[in-house]
């Protein structure tokens, strides 16, 4: 009995959180990452201004880093309009 209420609380406390998860566009975590760049505030300051954990904010800047090698050496097409 007790283990099928703690299931449904889990649950409820997932739903809550996937609910109200905030979601970035990639002009968004480009401006995140590149004031974190600038180094004017902190890491931890910056996330707690965005409401986004410290762990995102690296794990953007790993994509970021990422993305710029391969561009740099020639892996990625550019886009044309």
């Amino acid at each position: 009995m007790g283990t099928s209420k703690k299931n449904s609380t889990e649950s409820f406390v997932k739903d809550i959180r996937k609910n109200t998860r905030s979601i970035f566009t990639a002009k968004q975590k480009i401006l995140i990452f590149m004031e974190g760049l600038r180094a004017e505030t902190s890491v931890a300051e910056l996330c707690r201004k965005h409401s986004i954990a410290q762990s995102q904010f690296y794990a953007w800047n790993k994509e970021f880093m990422e993305a710029g090698k391969k561009r740099l050496n020639g892996d990625v097409t550019r886009e044309t309009c």
